[in-house]
C-alpha cells in the first residue's frame, strides 16, 4: 500500500512541475509577442508620419506648378495674340502691295523710276516685318527669362513667411518687397540676421542674372521719426536702403556698380496708414530688378529699318 502511494504522489509533483514551466514558457512567448507589437506599431507610426511629410511636400510642389502652369498658359496666349495680330498686318500689306503691282503694270505710263521706288518701298516693308518679328521674339524671350528669375526666387525663399516677404512682376520688372519687421528693429538702420540670410538668398539669384541692375528702396509710414542720427523719414528710409546694399556687395559679392539705394519715405503706400495693419505693410523695403539702361535706350534709339 505504501509503494502505491509513494508513486501518486510521485505524479502529482511531477504533473505540478510540468504545468508551471509550460506556464512561464507561455507567458515568457507572450511577452516576446507583446514586444514584438510594440515595436512593429512604432515602425508603422514612423512610416505613416514620413508618409505624411513626402504627401504634404508633393501637395505643395503640384500646387507650385499648377500656378506656374497658369503663368505659362497666359504667357502663350499673350503671345500667340500678338503673333495673329502682326499676321494679320502682313497679310494686309502683301494683298495691298500685290493689288498696287497689278494696277501698276498694267500701266504703260509708269516709269522705270517709279517702279524702282515701289521696290524699293516694298524691300523696306519686309525689313519692317523681320523688326517687327525680331522684336517680338526678344520681348518673349525677356518674359521668358523673368518667369524663371521669378520661379528661381520663390523656389530660394520658399521657407520664408508670405508675409514677409513678397515677390512680384508689374509691367515686366520684378520686385522683391521686405517687410520691415524682419528687416529691421522699430527706428533702426541695423539688419537682423534672419535678414542677412533672406538678403544671402536673394544675393544668389542676382548674381546668376548679370543682365539686371538692382534698384533697393526704402519705405516708411507716416508715423514721423527724429533721432540724432535721424532727420525724419526720409532719412530713415534712404538709411535702410543703403544699410541693405552694403549687405549684399560686402558679404554677398553683388557688383556696386549694377546696384542704386534710394529712399521713398511715406509717399507711396501699399496700404492704408490710418491702421496699425496698414502701416506695418507701408513699413517695407522693396528690391527691384531692372533690365540695364543703356540696354534699353539702345533699344528705344534703334532706328526701324
Amino acid at each position: 500500500m505504501r509503494p502505491i502511494l509513494l508513486l501518486v504522489l510521485s505524479l502529482v509533483l511531477l504533473s505540478s512541475c510540468v504545468s508551471k514551466r509550460k506556464y512561464l514558457e507561455l507567458q515568457s512567448s507572450r511577452d516576446d509577442l507583446e514586444s514584438r507589437l510594440s515595436y512593429l506599431r512604432s515602425e508603422c507610426d514612423q512610416q505613416i508620419a514620413e508618409l505624411n511629410r513626402e504627401l504634404s511636400a508633393t501637395r505643395d510642389a503640384l500646387r507650385e506648378t499648377e500656378s506656374n502652369l497658369i503663368v505659362r498658359e497666359t504667357q502663350l496666349i499673350n503671345a500667340r495674340n500678338q503673333l495673329a495680330s502682326l499676321e494679320r498686318q502682313m497679310e494686309y500689306f502683301r494683298e495691298t502691295n500685290t493689288n498696287l503691282l497689278q494696277r501698276l503694270s498694267d500701266l504703260s505710263v509708269i516709269s522705270q523710276t517709279g517702279a524702282e521706288s515701289i521696290q524699293k518701298s516694298l524691300e523696306a516693308l519686309n525689313e519692317q516685318n523681320k523688326y517687327i518679328k525680331d522684336l517680338t521674339n526678344s520681348i518673349q524671350r525677356k518674359d521668358s527669362l523673368t518667369l524663371t528669375l521669378v520661379m528661381n526666387l520663390k523656389r530660394s525663399l520658399q521657407d520664408i513667411d508670405d508675409e514677409d516677404v513678397t515677390i512680384e512682376v508689374k509691367k515686366g520688372v520684378v520686385y522683391i518687397s521686405l517687410s520691415d519687421k524682419m528687416l529691421f528693429r522699430s527706428g533702426s538702420t541695423i539688419i537682423s540676421s534672419r535678414a542677412h540670410e533672406v538678403l544671402g538668398k536673394i544675393a544668389r539669384i542676382v548674381r546668376d542674372h548679370q543682365e539686371l541692375d538692382i534698384l533697393v528702396e526704402g519705405h516708411t509710414d507716416t508715423v514721423p521719426i527724429r533721432t540724432e542720427c535721424i532727420k525724419d523719414n526720409w532719412d530713415l528710409s534712404v538709411l535702410r536702403a543703403t544699410a541693405i546694399v552694403r549687405v549684399l556687395q560686402d558679404e554677398y559679392g553683388v557688383r556696386p556698380e549694377r546696384m542704386t539705394a534710394g529712399g521713398r519715405s511715406k509717399y507711396i503706400p501699399k496700404a492704408d496708414n490710418a491702421t496699425a495693419a496698414g502701416r506695418s505693410i507701408n513699413r517695407r523695403t522693396e528690391i527691384v530688378l531692372l533690365p540695364k539702361l543703356d540696354q534699353f535706350f539702345d533699344l528705344l534709339h534703334q532706328p526701324l529699318p
